[in-house]
């Protein structure tokens, strides 16, 4: 056995005796909080992550000037070859609301400054406020803070005056001169005084966090290079675990892109070349850093649910070690690295193979992520055959790396993912790292902002992160979700909000919508609290049929503003009493007759497509709910899970893009998933009041409509679901023709007649007035194809596995209805509208049993069926679920009868899920149709007004704080007029060093 081997045995066997304490006693994450590079706060850094946004720019004109150290030559002395990376945004800062004289700020560190900031947000996050009776002398605090601070840097440099002072003389300076030169150059730096050496003190920014918020419990700072912050961690959860506080506040600090930290990096080397940070790509060469600060407050999970505090997720396992001795004090081991990911899932307790995301350390450097993926590699494949089922990124291609704040950045967002039950995007990967062999292996990379199914069996969804420092040191630590379901308003990230203007008539919808516009035209720090202000005042749901009423859908102020400024403009040009806009602007001048009838509409096969609602199912629980159960009903029958086809993992060719969309395309996946989206449509709106007076579907679309309707159950329907698609699919015979489908267009009595000779096809749509579908064996279809072309109809080739609606699918017919027997059917609580008779289905639940048995076989009278849907008193038409197919065949239907609506609420595959959803809603409440918040899960606006601030409050940066009086004295200095004139020594005296 290998030292290695017996080193691992050891490992495991002390970790069977400590890992209870974990296991006994979980800590739950309380309370985050923090600022990165374009990220004021979480919700924006959270928002960023979902929204794949690149935090990576040149660097700032406050921080250093580009010109002044850099240089494209790695070689060159004193210059970084790096010029980009990570910078904190302005940040309110209120000194007073710290107790920090004004005279003191130029001499503390921007680090500690900010880090008051962020504190004071994850006590608020927390549930602890100055008003809380919470008891502060059970609260500490354990921060990540790497090396000095930048505050060394102008403090060292105003020692610098005798070496200039050599120097000068050296250089025939005359003494008065060098003085006088030397207190202009110091007149560049902050002074000595007092407060400089707290000012520029490590320790001090968690002291000083302590100082002001009045903690009572540990107090101290952890250098562990790029894994401190997860050092601090670890030690806070020991404080939780010895009941020595009750909460903890932990993170990493780091706000030094100066150029001292851009030296210390180009000279090792570690920086790219290149404009983005790309972990674990195929060009990958190297890291960028990047400014943060973030911290998290724990409890014990016990006082945390005993106290009913908001739980992002809870810490199950930590682990940590060192590399030993190695070839280099900084280079990456996976050797020592698999030791910190062994502990950790020893002291959680479970495999590693059940975590669904990873968050790397992930650089972007090829050494250190080949080292890494090593490890990983090692670790995860153990007593795991699975391949690619674990989501691997890394945060800093977006925020860069952060140093002391690294792990904490990716803990907080794994706990965020596990919040929101999202797998977020990694960015600036166009393709894996080819020597990783990734595809072999349990990884894959997650670049697109995905949902986060769970898993077959039950168990939470879980995730781990890595974190690792120069000297050999590695930490892990394994998080798993909290809830399994989200109810509430939970979600951080922004979204598009709807919001509907009424009044009584159109005049005073003008003076409301210019108000408005008065309103939101406010300074850009209050724009944020006047558009909260218009989305409250505003809501979706506006009763009164008789009132005029506008709509639109906007994300801030400025859209906000833009979408009223083009209503006032088409008010003032256009007289009509309705209208909409393709921007999605929609205006009335009432709402809909009372005896307007509306239709709910679900499609059939062939509306699918790969990823289709996938930003919806990410920011919807009751999108996800649905994709949930059908997974469910999937995996209970020994089936792989719907939703690695509908949603499959990304992938990085047209090829591998080509399979997955003809894996969606078979029957036995196409129909649950397009039935899945539907319902989950569909619930949402029902969610939000809607209430359909009829429904119907399209072929499989049937089955949706009854199911609406509430004659089968939700576990019923996925059941039916299943069963159809599967039935239907082709046996597994390689002789066998299920045929194929083509759409023409024309007029369906003609088509019939040109196609009555061609044997083995038949009409098995009749969709619209002036489009059938023609089915039949492939071969004759072909056959049809080629007539129909040469008698100048437009044909197109359907994407479908089978010709549906003919006898070649008469496999499906006696297990389908053997699974239609097997359940509960109730009498619909509104009419639905059948394919095979275009008539509304009867009341009794063995009818309906009866009819759907047969309906497989039927051809589908579409075409019909919306004629005696609008003779019935049909007038709006809403389709749920993907692509608009039904709308237009409607809109064609009916073309000729007044006062018809359709309304697709995914009618683009191209565009936003989320973003057509609400545009949706917008437009039924437009329109009047009964609607309260489509959106209960959306945890913002936020605040209506801003807080007060003192006449001294500031903006604050990733830069040291200088005061106007420091600049303006070294401008002065360098503008005093004093010069010198050249003189030559006056002896050759040696001028010797002693010390700099």
């Amino acid at each position: 056995m290998s030292t290695e081997q017996t080193q691992n045995n050891h490992d495991m066997a002390e970790h069977k005796q400590l890992n209870s304490r974990l296991q006994e006693c979980p800590i739950a994450i309380v309370g985050m909080a923090s600022v990165f590079a374009e990220s004021k706060n979480l919700a924006q850094f959270w928002d960023n992550i979902v929204e794949s946004v690149n935090g990576i720019k040149d660097i700032p004109e406050d921080r250093w000037a580009i010109d002044d150290y850099y240089s494209a030559d790695k070689k060159a002395a004193d210059k970084t070859y790096c010029k980009r990376g990570g910078f904190l945004p302005e940040i309110d800062f209120d000194p007073m609301e710290f107790g920090l004289p004004p005279n003191i700020l130029e001499l503390t560190d921007i680090t500690q400054l900010m880090s008051l900031v962020v504190a004071r947000d994850v006590l608020n996050d927390a549930g602890i406020s100055d008003e809380s009776s919470y008891d502060r002398d059970k609260i500490g605090i354990t921060l990540g803070v790497g090396g000095g601070q930048k505050q060394i840097g102008p403090l060292t440099s105003r020692l610098q005056g005798p070496v200039l002072d050599k120097v000068l003389k050296a250089s025939g300076i005359s003494e008065a001169d060098r003085n006088m030169i030397i207190e202009k150059f110091k007149k560049a730096y902050i002074p000595w005084e007092e407060n400089s050496f707290p000012g520029m003190l490590g320790n001090v920014i968690a002291g000083r966090i302590a100082n002001r918020f009045n903690f009572g419990g540990t107090n101290c700072v952890v250098d562990a290079a790029c894994a401190g912050s997860l050092a601090a961690i670890k030690m806070a959860v020991s404080d939780l675990l010895e009941y020595r506080s009750e909460m903890m506040i932990s993170g990493g600090v780091c706000c030094d892109n100066s150029p001292f930290m851009y030296m210390s990096f180009s000279k090792t080397p570690a920086f790219t070349d290149g404009e983005n940070i790309r972990p674990f790509d195929e060009n990958s060469n190297g890291m960028m850093i990047g400014e943060g600060v973030a911290m998290i407050a724990m409890k014990r999970l016990e006082d945390a649910e005993r106290d009913g505090d908001k739980i992002y997720s809870v810490i199950k396992g930590i682990g940590s070690s060192s590399d030993g001795r190695f070839k280099s004090i900084y280079a990456p081991r996976p050797s020592g690295q698999v030791k910190a990911l062994k502990r950790a899932y020893a002291d959680a307790g479970f495999e590693p193979l059940t975590c669904g995301l990873v968050e790397a350390h992930g650089t972007g450097t090829k050494a250190g992520d080949a080292a890494e993926f090593s490890g990983l590699r090692t670790l995860f494949s153990e007593n795991n055959e699975q391949k690619q089922h674990i989501a691997l990124g890394s945060v800093k291609s977006q925020v860069g790396h952060t140093k002391a704040a690294a792990g904490t950045a990716g803990l907080i967002k794994i706990s965020l993912a596990l919040h929101h039950k999202v797998l977020p995007a990694t960015i600036n990967v166009e393709q894996p790292n080819q020597n990783l062999d990734i595809e072999n292996t349990p990884f894959y990379i997650n670049n697109e902002t995905r949902p986060w199914m769970p898993r077959a069996d039950g168990i939470k969804r879980r995730a781990g992160v890595s974190s690792f420092g120069f000297g050999g040191t590695n930490f892990h630590i394994v998080l798993e979700e909290y809830k399994s379901k989200q109810t509430g308003r939970y979600r951080l990230n922004e979204v598009p909000q709807t919001i509907i203007i009424s009044a009584q008539d159109k005049p005073a919808l003008k003076e409301c919508l210019s108000a408005w516009r008065t309103k939101l035209a406010v300074p850009a720090d209050l724009q944020p609290y006047a558009f909260n202000a218009l989305v409250t005042e505003n809501p979706l749901l506006t009763p009164d049929t008789a009132l005029a009423r506008c709509g639109f859908v906007a994300k801030n102020a400025a859209q906000a503003v833009q979408a009223i400024e083009q209503i006032l403009n088409q008010l003032s040009l256009d007289g009509s009493p309705a209208w909409s806009k393709p921007s999605g602007i929609y205006y009335r001048q009432s709402g809909i007759e009372t005896d307007g009838k509306i239709v709910a509409l679900f499609p059939g096969q062939g509306s699918q497509y790969v990823n289709m609602g996938r930003d919806l199912t990410c920011n919807f629980p009751s999108m996800l709910e649905m994709n949930a159960l059908m997974d469910r009903e999937f995996s209970e029958h020994g089936l792989r899970q719907l939703s690695a086809v509908t949603y499959p993992i990304p992938v990085f060719n047209a090829e591998e893009r080509r399979a997955q969309e003809q894996s969606l395309r078979l029957t036995q996946y196409a129909q649950p998933a397009i039935g899945a989206f539907s319902v989950g449509l569909y619930k949402t709106f029902q969610q939000a009041g809607f209430k359909a007076d009829f429904a119907a579907g399209h072929s499989f679309g049937e089955l949706s409509a009854l199911w609406a309707a509430g004659v089968v159950s939700d576990q019923d329907y996925m059941l039916l679901a299943r069963s159809r698609g599967q039935a239907m699919a082709a046996p597994d015979d390689a002789d066998f023709d299920a045929g194929t489908m083509i759409a023409v267009v024309g007029e369906p009595a003609k088509i019939a007649v040109d196609i009555q000779n061609i044997d083995d096809v038949s009409i098995a749509n009749y969709n619209a007035n002036n489009q059938v579908v023609v089915a039949g064996v492939t071969s004759q279809v072909l056959v049809a194809f080629a007539v129909l072309q040469a008698k100048g109809y437009k044909v197109v080739q359907l994407p479908v596995s089978a010709a549906f609606h003919t006898e070649l699918v008469a496999h499906a017919q006696k297990p389908f209805a053997d699974v239609i027997d097997s359940v509960e059917f109730k009498s619909p609580t509104i009419p639905v509208f059948a394919n095979g008779t275009a008539l509304a289905h009867a009341n009794q639940a063995d009818l309906i049993k009866n009819s759907l048995k047969k309906h497989i076989l039927e051809a589908v009278h579409f075409s019909k069926k919306i004629e005696n849907l609008y003779a019935a008193g049909g007038r709006v038409f809403i389709e749920f679920g993907p692509k608009n197919v039904l709308t237009r065949l409607v809109d064609n239907i009916l073309q000729e009868k007044p006062d018809v609506t359709t309304i697709a609420v995914n009618a683009n595959p191209k565009k936003s899920a989320d973003l057509q959803l609400r545009l949706a809603a917008v437009e039924m409440a437009v329109l009047g149709v009964q609607l309260e918040e489509i959106d209960p899960y959306n945890a913002l606006p936020r605040p209506t007004t801003a807080a007060k601030q003192s006449p001294l409050a500031m903006k604050l940066t990733g830069a040291a704080y200088v005061s106007d009086k420091t600049k303006k004295a070294f401008q002065d200095a360098l503008n005093d007029g004093q010069t010198i004139a050249y003189k030559q020594p006056e002896s050759s005296e040696k001028i010797i060093v002693k010390e700099v």
